[in-house]
């Protein structure tokens, strides 16, 4: 997997690391840690320990993130090793390479792809995507950033770790590097269609095809340009992923080369997290790995880019976005200044933080002078730090902006960086900042250990120390030490790094509406400038290659090298979680969940749609976008958005549509409330919510206007990156009576609502509508609560509670549902073998309609996409139906079995597989795919494949592992009791399920494939989003929209 990884990974590893928090206390907390025994075991190991092969170089306690650390280097190979120990079951490995190209040709990301097809103890093709169905891990993957490449596999359970490690480790360092792997998922020349060499040549490959898929995002396009171009003078200046006009200029030859100087033990970095013995993993990387190999120079650091004298300027064309709300406003415009190395740990943070000033919400200065002017729709992609190379890089700038105004927003960034210089930040912005990373520390994710590799793997890519990094309280304490004794200290760097800096690049992207075609027709000169030079041995080759390459993604394979876990490892019963519901003095139920929170809340809420008249509903994702951000009771917009900053977590309102469990024409219609704060902050977020529900601000049309342009600008920057969920959803549309309002809140038909409010020039009409749909959802008539904390905080969130419900209007008139068939339902609490709590039920009111008949759908959506993002969706049977885990394991199984070779090992796309929904649909998709019809055979072929039985006992069992996997993902505890609280699901449903799923025979396979997927059989829905296409024009079963 390629992407501009590293900086979304540190973004992600910072939410996770916590929002920014309010450390007035921090120092004063620490001697409360308790060590846990994962951590006691770490802090006993000392510097000069000589462990199998390593030597301790280090050891550290971070008590603010509750971890011990353990730096050790490899004596024999130089090789780099950090253990994070931590009391989290959920253990990770990661090993990373410094991987620094000089051309465009994709060589580490191709090679990324091609070591996971095979290796000499793993000699199968494909041993990644094996082991998926092998293993109970909870993340396997490979990516590929700018300057390294990481493989990381996270899993609970002791054996698996074993097991995967064993296959990762192979993978690296002794890959088969077949001519016929790189082929596959690199690129190859074949024969349209492979059997007949009469019909043209044309350019196949995963990745190939990957990287036109990545190439229709304009947002990654714009990004790939602003680092090639501010950092011109080595690995920066190229594209990792590979740009699919230069990756046919790669040989087998080059890769191999590539491996054998990059991946080697010298050059790596090993990575460790969780509560797992250390010593084990030392042992076995040692004799499995590093012990048959010699120390190495590794010649691939990355020398400090030169400073320019004077500012640069580029511009690049892309293509047009089909949905840009003004097509004359299409052009963006950014300045991007170079910053400080990212090993000076203290000056990265510093920068991070105010970067976050000058770009974060309503407030920052970049947002009051570019959102605000009304020039463009949303800041430029990649506003803001970026500290994913060796040097960090801040930029900002408009999208959606007239060419014509480039110079002006030029003028507004150099005015604001002269008004920043001289009026500084406001102390409450610098404490709501510091807030937020008080609760990153305490938030506990189940990724944690993913999201600390990640947020570590550029400065530790560079030699930088990846411990300090982790010291967060530290960075605090020095940052506010700074602050007291130059109050200037921010204005300083302001005027330093952006002012006073030369190296300042002004990047501008403007849309060519004939773009895709001139890209196509370079692809069609490099095919005939390859295909020229075949010479007739060449050729035949080719096409006998072809043939070879079919033939091997044919043939089965014997797997039985790769190591594996029985389904009898599996645990037969889950653990419960113990629940506690009742009801307030308003009748208002609220259930409790008591979990091991680190002093965080965790407080949510349902409020049904059932009462809302028809015509408002396409505006309820708007109202839960915009319902927070424009101000409420005394506090205008900018101040409500400070409070939220300083006092919480964050605030989200979304649609909630969910499936009864055991009715697919059933299903709950509200929407839900989520939000988290540290303890001692309860009573104020309990008090936003009170003035959001009370007196939300629907007054200020200028804002609205603001807030309206980025959430139409978000929809259509993210349709290439979910295009094959959009499709689903499409294509499900008319198969349950939910279909058709997932697609009103959820689909293509959303963002072409967005697109057309964006354009109105008159938008009071819409804005109208909030007040209206607020009477119907903001009150305490239809509401649930949930709230997770520690059993010690409950007493007083109880009361908090109380006083939100109180102090909530009920509606003065008793509102009676639009849609007539409302059915109440409670949810079944009853434990398996426990005691349940009294308590009260939660009642939920759900819809149905008696006269609803699903049909028939199929949609192609044109967009100017050189790919095809591909749903098929088919209704079958509701979650505690006998049928629904049959046909969830028939979906692992054709995925793993079937749909994964034919579409993407044959069909070159880059994805591909079936899914069964909580609610009973079952979906076929695929994803950046060079085919379209041709896919949607496959997916026949897939139902016929399952209906003939042709899978073994062991495929069976290797499908339930992979389900299963899916089924105990480990849940945080700020995310226990919300499939009760959500979906009516309790634990006793749950277990039920487990058992049904252990049971499930290959009889009850094929029978499930009888009934729901031979043809005429059950109700689908087609929809693809792709380019134009003859046989969906010609026939007239397809809706061309």
């Amino acid at each position: 997997m390629w992407g501009r990884f590293a900086a979304a990974g540190r973004r992600l590893a910072l939410r996770s690391l916590g929002r920014v928090y309010s450390s007035r206390s921090f120092n004063q907390r620490l001697w409360r840690w308790k060590s846990s025994a994962a951590n006691e075991r770490a802090l006993q190991y000392k510097a000069g320990d000589h462990i199998h092969g390593f030597t301790v170089n280090q050891v550290t306690a971070v008590p603010e993130l509750f971890l011990s650390t353990v730096q050790l280097s490899h004596e024999k190979t130089g090789a780099k090793y950090l253990h994070v120990a931590k009391e989290d079951s959920n253990n990770l490995f990661s090993v990373q390479f410094r991987t620094t190209p000089l051309d465009d040709t994709g060589v580490p990301h191709i090679l990324e792809h091609t070591v996971l097809c095979g290796s000499q103890k793993y000699p199968v093709r494909d041993p990644f995507f094996k082991m998926l169905n092998r293993s109970l891990s909870t993340f396997m993957n490979a990516f590929t950033a700018s300057d390294y490449t990481l493989y990381p596999f996270s899993t609970q359970n002791p054996k698996d770790f074993q097991n995967l490690l064993s296959v990762y480790l192979d993978a690296v360092f002794f890959p088969c590097l077949r001519h016929l792997d790189f082929w596959q998922e690199g690129w190859r020349l074949e024969h349209e269609n492979p059997t007949d060499p009469q019909t043209p040549l044309t350019f196949k490959g995963i990745v190939f095809n990957e990287m036109k898929g990545a190439f229709t995002d304009n947002e990654r396009v714009f990004s790939q340009h602003l680092q090639n171009k501010i950092l011109p003078d080595h690995t920066y200046a190229v594209v990792s992923g590979g740009d699919p006009l230069k990756i046919p200029d790669l040989s087998w030859e080059q890769l191999k080369q590539f491996h054998a100087t990059h991946y080697h033990p010298s050059n790596a970095r090993f990575f460790t997290y969780g509560n797992f013995p250390l010593e084990q993993h030392l042992k076995q990387i040692q004799e499995e790995a590093l012990s048959k190999f010699q120390k190495i120079e590794p010649n691939t650091a990355v020398p400090p880019q030169k400073l320019w004298d004077h500012p640069r300027e580029h511009h690049v064309a892309c293509g047009t976005d089909a949905f840009a709300t003004d097509p004359k406003k299409q052009t963006v415009v950014s300045v991007g200044y170079l910053l400080a190395d990212i090993t000076d740990t203290f000056e990265t943070f510093t920068l991070n933080l105010l970067s976050s000033l000058l770009v974060g919400g309503p407030n920052s200065a970049f947002y009051k002078a570019l959102i605000e002017s009304g020039l463009g729709t949303d800041f430029s992609p990649d506003t803001g730090f970026n500290g994913s190379t060796k040097e960090a890089y801040f930029s900002v700038g408009l999208q959606g902006i007239a060419e014509e105004k480039i110079e002006t927003v030029k003028q507004i960034i150099a005015r604001t960086i002269d008004e920043v210089i001289e009026n500084g930040f406001e102390e409450e912005r610098i404490e709501a900042l510091l807030h937020k990373i008080e609760i990153q520390m305490k938030h506990q994710s189940t990724s944690f250990g993913l999201a600390l590799t990640s947020y570590l793997a550029s400065c530790w890519n560079h030699e930088g120390d990846p411990v300090d990094l982790l010291k967060i309280a530290d960075k605090v304490t020095r940052f506010r030490q700074c602050l007291e004794e130059d109050p200037q200290f921010l204005q300083q760097k302001v005027k330093q790094y952006f002012k006073d800096n030369p190296h300042r690049l002004t990047l501008s992207m403007s849309p060519d509406g004939a773009f895709y075609d001139k890209q196509a027709a370079l692809e069609a000169a490099k095919l005939k400038e390859k295909a020229e030079a075949l010479s007739e041995d060449e050729r035949k080759q080719t096409y006998e290659k072809g043939l070879e390459l079919i033939d091997l993604q044919s043939k089965p394979q014997d797997t039985s090298c790769l190591p594996a876990l029985k389904v009898s490892d599996i645990e037969p019963k889950m653990t419960f979680t113990e629940l506690e519901t009742s009801l307030t003095a308003e009748g208002v139920p609220v259930q409790y969940c008591a979990q091991p929170t680190n002093g965080m809340v965790y407080f949510r809420a349902v409020s049904s749609l059932n009462t809302l008249p028809e015509e408002l509903r396409p505006y309820v994702p708007l109202f839960c976008n915009v319902i927070t951000k424009m101000g409420c009771g005394a506090l205008s917009y900018r101040e409500q958005a400070q409070e939220i900053d300083l006092k919480t977590g964050g605030l989200s309102v979304s649609p909630h549509i969910t499936a009864d469990d055991s009715h697919l024409d059933m299903y709950e219609q509200g929407v839900l409330f989520s939000s988290l704060c540290l303890d001692r902050n309860l009573p104020d977020l309990m008090h936003l919510w009170t003035e959001i529900f009370n007196h939300p601000h629907f007054e200020d049309e200028e804002h609205f206007k603001v807030l309206v342009k980025m959430t139409a600008q978000e929809l259509s920057n993210g349709i290439p990156d979910s295009g094959h969920l959009y499709a689903s959803i499409r294509a499900s549309r008319t198969l349950t009576p939910a279909g058709e309002l997932q697609e009103m809140f959820n689909g293509m038909e959303q963002v072409k609502l967005m697109k057309r409010i964006a354009e109105m020039s008159d938008i009071r009409p819409v804005l109208r509508k909030l007040p209206r749909i607020k009477k119907h959802l903001l009150n305490s008539d239809n509401l649930r609560c949930s709230v997770n904390a520690t059993p010690q905080q409950m007493s007083s969130a109880a009361k908090a509670i109380e006083k939100f419900i109180k102090g909530i209007a009920r509606s003065k008139k008793e509102r009676k549902p639009i849609r007539p068939h409302v059915i109440e339902k409670t949810s079944d609490l009853k434990t398996a073998g426990s005691e349940a709590l009294t308590c009260s039920q939660i009642t939920r009111k759900l819809i149905t309609d008696p006269t609803f008949q699903p049909c028939q759908m199929k949609t192609h959506f044109l967009l100017p996409f050189p790919v095809n993002y591909i749903g098929e969706c088919v209704r079958t049977v509701p979650f505690t139906a006998p049928d629904h885990t049959s046909l969830r394991i028939l979906a692992r199984l054709m995925t793993a079995k079937f749909l994964h070779t034919e579409i993407r090992e044959k069909g070159g796309a880059y994805g591909g597989g079936a899914r069964l929904m909580l609610n009973g649909i079952l979906s076929f998709y695929s994803y950046r795919d060079p085919n379209s019809l041709g896919t949607l055979a496959t997916f026949e072929k897939a139902a016929e494949w399952a209906r003939a039985g042709k899978f073994t006992q062991q495929d069976i069992d290797e499908a339930k592992l992979a389900v299963f996997a899916a089924v105990d993902a480990p849940v945080a505890p700020s995310d226990k009791g919300m499939d009760n609280f959500l979906y009516g699901i309790s634990d006793a449903m749950k277990q039920r399920y487990r058992e049904h799923l252990f049971a499930v025979s290959r009889d009850q396979l094929i029978d499930a494939a009888d009934k729901y997927l031979a043809a005429g059989k059950s109700t689908r829905g087609l929809a693809i989003l792709g380019p134009e296409n003859t046989d969906t024009a010609k026939d007239p079963s397809w809706v061309i929209r």
